[in-house]
C-alpha cells in the first residue's frame, strides 16, 4: 500500500470516529478486526543472552585445560589498570552450566535463552593479527575461540560445551522441559582467523564438512592473494578482507549457501527454536532471502533475527523486507537512544519515541525487532542502579522483544568493553547472590509482568506522552479472542510523579497489574496515579477498544505500521 493510500485510510478511520459524535457503540464496527503489533509466537518470550563459556562451568571435565600445545587456549588473562583483568581464553562455561541455572533464568521472567555459537572452533590460540591489549578492539593475537564465532566445522559441536549424556539435543530438551526456548547464535559470513600467522596453524582459515572432510582453506594467505582458479579450496572465500583477519565467505557461491543451510537445518532438528544471525549486513539481502526460504521451506514461521551493526536506520530496513528474507533485526538505533537516555540522569524520554518508528518506519514490522541496551560486542551499559532499573522498565513494556545480556541483572562489569571485562566469567556465586541486587529485584518484577501480559508482548503501542522523566503509553492487543488494553506509566525521576491520563482513555475497571490500586474510570474520565521515583505503574483493561479517539489512533497504527517497500510480516 502506498503512503498516500495509508494516510487516506487513517484519515477515513478518524473521520468515521468523529462522525459518530463520541458514540462508542457506533465506532466499534468501523474498527479493524485486529489491533495487534505482531502475531509471531516467539514475541511472547523475553530473551536472556549468555556467552556460554563465561556463564557457569557446570562440568570441569570438558574444560580441555591443556589443549593447544605451544599455543594454549585456556585461561589467558589480559591485565588492565588497578588490578582489573579480562580474559581471552576458555574459562569452562558449558551446556550443563546453563541448564543447571534454567530455573534462575526462567524465574526472572525470561522465556528464551540465547547462547553463543555451538560449532567447533580451533584448538589453539591465534598467533596472527594485532596483539590484544586492555581496551583494544578487533585485535585477536593470543585469543582463543572461546566465544564460538570462529567456526571450522559448522556440523559439529565444540568439545568444550557438551558433557556425558548432555549433547546439544539433550541440552535443548532439558531447556524445553524447564520452560525455556533456545536461541542459537549462528554465523555464515565468516569462519576462523585465516591469515597473518607467522606459521600456518592447524584449523585456522579452514572449513570442514559433516564428515570431517576439508572443503575450504585460505592457506594463511591474505584474501587478495587467493587464486580460486588454481586452488579449488579457496573458492569458498571472497578475495577481499572483512573483519580483522577472519575468513570472508563468498555469498555468491552456491556451495556456501548449501553448506550453511545444511548445517543449520541440522541444529533445528536437534532442538534450536530460533536463530540470531551474526554480521548479517556483511552479506547480501539476496543471499539472506535464499537462506530464509530454505529454512522456512522445512520449518515455516521459524524465527530469525540478525545483527546489522549499524545505527543508521536507512541501512537497516531492507534486511526485514521480503527481498531480504522477511527476517527480524536487533534494534541498534533504539539501543543507542536507550544508552543516551539511561546512562545520563534526567535525559529526555522523547529521544526514545523518535526511534520507535511505529508508523511508516524502515521496517516491515517494528514489533518483531529484538530490543536491547548492550551485549558482548560493545561496552556494557554504564548506568547507575537506578539507570538500569529505568532501562529495564522501558525495555520490558515498549514494543519489540527484549533481550538482556548475562550479568545485567546485577550491573555486572558495567561500562566495560570486550577486552576490559565485558565477557568476564559470571559464575554460580554471583547467580546465587543476584536476588540481593535491587536491579535484579526490579527486573524480575517487570519481566514477570511482561511474561503474563499479552498486550505487552504483542500489542500495538500508542504513545500518550514521552517527555522529560515521564513516559505514558498504551499497548493494545485485540486478536484471536484476546482483548486487552495496557496503560504503562514510567517515571525515571528522583521523586514521585503524579500522572493524570485522559487522552485515549477508555472508561472501565482498570486493574493495577504493577503497583497501586485498581481504578474505576467513568466514560470520558481521567485516571490519576502516583508513580514512585524510578518506578512503573501498569493498568490493564480487559475489554474491546471502543473509545472513539483510541480506535481512530489504533486504526492508523495498524494501517501505517510497516514500510511501504516491505511486505508486512506479522
Amino acid at each position: 500500500m502506498s503512503i498516500q493510500r495509508r494516510l487516506s485510510a487513517s484519515g477515513l478511520a478518524l473521520a468515521l470516529c468523529l462522525a459518530v459524535g463520541g458514540s462508542a457503540s457506533a465506532a466499534a464496527p468501523n474498527a479493524p478486526t485486529d489491533f495487534v503489533g505482531t502475531t509471531q509466537p516467539f514475541a511472547s518470550n523475553a530473551i536472556y543472552f549468555v556467552v556460554t563459556d563465561r556463564f557457569v562451568n557446570g562440568d570441569p571435565s570438558n574444560d580441555h585445560r591443556h589443549q593447544g600445545g605451544a599455543h594454549p587456549s585456556f585461561d589467558i588473562p589480559v591485565h588492565g589498570p588497578n588490578g582489573q583483568t579480562a580474559n581471552i581464553g576458555y574459562l569452562g562455561g558449558d551446556f550443563k552450566g546453563v541448564l543447571e541455572n534454567a530455573d534462575y533464568i526462567r524465574d526472572m521472567g525470561f522465556g528464551a535463552v540465547w547462547i553463543t555459537p555451538i560449532v567447533d572452533n580451533p584448538d589453539q590460540a591465534f598467533t596472527g593479527g594485532d596483539p590484544v591489549k586492555w581496551g583494544s578492539i578487533l585485535t585477536d593475537r593470543g585469543k582463543s575461540g572461546y566465544h564460538g564465532y570462529w567456526g571450522i566445522n559448522f556440523y559439529r559441536v565444540d568439545e568444550h560445551l557438551p558433557s556425558k549424556h548432555l549433547d546439544y539435543a539433550q541440552f535443548t530438551r532439558g531447556m524445553h522441559a524447564a520452560g525455556l526456548k533456545v536461541v542459537q547464535d549462528i554465523v555464515l559470513n565468516h569462519g576462523s582467523p585465516a591469515f597473518s600467522m607467522p606459521v600456518k596453524q592447524p584449523q585456522f582459515g579452514q572449513i570442514f564438512d559433516a564428515d570431517g572432510k576439508l572443503i575450504a582453506d585460505e592457506d594463511n594467505l591474505p584474501p587478495w592473494k587467493l587464486d580460486p582458479v588454481k586452488h579449488p579450496l579457496q573458492r569458498f572465500y571472497n578475495a577481499w578482507p572483512d573483519l580483522a583477519q577472519l575468513s570472508n565467505n563468498d555469498d555468491q557461491n552456491p556451495a556456501v549457501l548449501k553448506y550453511f543451510v545444511g548445517a543449520y537445518l541440522k541444529w533445528i532438528g536437534e532442538g534450536a527454536d530460533a536463530f540470531r544471525i551474526d554480521t548479517m549486513n556483511h552479506m547480501s539481502t539476496r543471499f539472506w532471502a535464499k537462506f530464509a526460504a530454505a529454512i522456512h521451506a522445512r520449518h515455516p514461521g521459524f524465527f530469525m533475527f540478525g545483527e546489522a551493526f549499524d545505527a543508521n536506520v536507512d541501512n537497516l530496513g531492507k534486511y526485514t523486507w521480503k527481498s531480504g528474507g522477511s527476517m527480524s533485526l536487533l534494534d541498534f538505533p533504539l539501543k543507542d537512544a536507550m544508552r543516551d537516555v539511561f546512562e545520563h540522569p534526567h535525559s529526555d524520554f522523547g529521544k526514545l519515541q523518535a526511534v520507535l518508528y511505529l508508523t511508516n518506519g524502515p521496517y516491515t514490522n517494528p514489533y518483531r525487532l529484538v530490543t536491547f541496551y548492550d551485549n558482548h560486542d560493545m561496552k556494557r551499559l554504564d548506568a547507575s542502579d537506578d539507570g538500569f532499573i529505568d532501562a529495564n522498565n522501558f525495555l520490558f513494556t515498549t514494543r519489540g522483544i527484549p533481550a538482556i545480556y548475562y550479568g545485567s541483572e546485577i550491573g555486572f562489569e558495567r561500562g566495560k568493553g570486550e577486552h576490559q571485562g565485558n565477557r568476564n566469567y559470571f559464575g554460580q556465586k554471583r547467580i546465587d547472590a543476584a536476588p540481593q541486587s535491587p536491579i535484579y529485584q526490579h527486573l524480575k518484577r517487570i519481566a514477570q509482568l511482561r511474561a503474563r501480559t499479552p498486550a505487552l508482548q504483542r500489542g500495538l503501542m500508542l504513545v500518550e506522552r514521552m517527555h522529560g522523566d515521564q513516559a505514558a503509553f498504551y499497548r493494545v492487543l485485540q486478536h484471536d479472542g484476546t482483548h486487552q488494553i495496557a496503560l504503562v506509566l514510567l517515571n525515571k525521576g528522583d521523586t514521585d510523579a503524579d500522572f493524570a491520563i485522559h487522552r485515549y482513555l477508555q472508561g472501565g475497571h482498570w486493574k493495577a497489574a504493577l503497583g497501586g490500586a485498581d481504578v474505576e474510570v467513568p466514560a470520558g474520565g481521567t485516571l490519576h496515579a502516583s508513580v514512585p521515583a524510578h518506578g512503573a505503574r501498569v493498568y490493564l483493561l480487559d475489554a474491546i477498544a471502543r473509545q472513539p479517539e483510541l480506535v481512530a489512533e489504533l486504526t492508523r497504527l495498524m494501517t501505517e505500521r510497516g514500510h511501504p517497500s516491505g511486505v508486512y510480516t506479522h
